[in-house]
């Protein structure tokens, strides 16, 4: 199949799926005039690497499943001593994920202490509403003050 009917059986953009080949993660055939052609097998394999990618792992990470691209991956994946490999990338793609998880806790813990207001719950608008309201009136109390105090 060519790359375009690839693309549309397994989502990926053509674009992806020659990243995909010079990563090494995925191979064609070239016709005389140069089109890349995939095997039936291409649709399996794509869509595994898909996945993986969508679980969290890079494009790095997937190079060390190549082996198993080729068949459908589990839902859940058994722990067996023989994969300690691929567990070892999982164990620190989970550490990476949670420091950027901290950072970005930490980050938005500084953000909602510098404007309280936004960490109001979602369906309670009026509280946002009801502190512009508040600020209004305080903008146009101290507009008056000054007016006063100038006259």
């Amino acid at each position: 199949m060519l790359i375009g009917e690839l693309a549309t059986r397994t989502g990926a953009t053509p674009r992806a799926l020659r990243y995909y080949e010079a990563q090494g993660l995925l191979e064609s055939e070239r016709t005389g005039n140069g089109y890349r052609v995939y095997g039936p097998g291409a649709v399996t394999r794509v869509r595994n690497i898909r996945d993986l990618l969508a679980s969290g792992f890079t494009v790095e990470d997937v190079k060390s499943f190549v082996a198993y691209l080729d068949d459908n991956l589990p839902e859940v994946f058994t722990y067996s001593p023989t994969c300690a490999d691929g567990y070892g990338v999982g164990a620190q793609r989970v550490v990476e994920l949670d420091a950027r998880i901290a950072s970005l806790i930490r980050l938005r813990g500084i953000l909602v202490r510098r404007m309280p207001w936004l960490a109001a719950p979602a369906d309670s608008a009026d509280t946002v509403a009801r502190a512009d309201s508040a600020d209004a009136v305080d903008t146009a109390d101290s507009v008056d003050a000054a007016d006063e105090s100038a006259a």
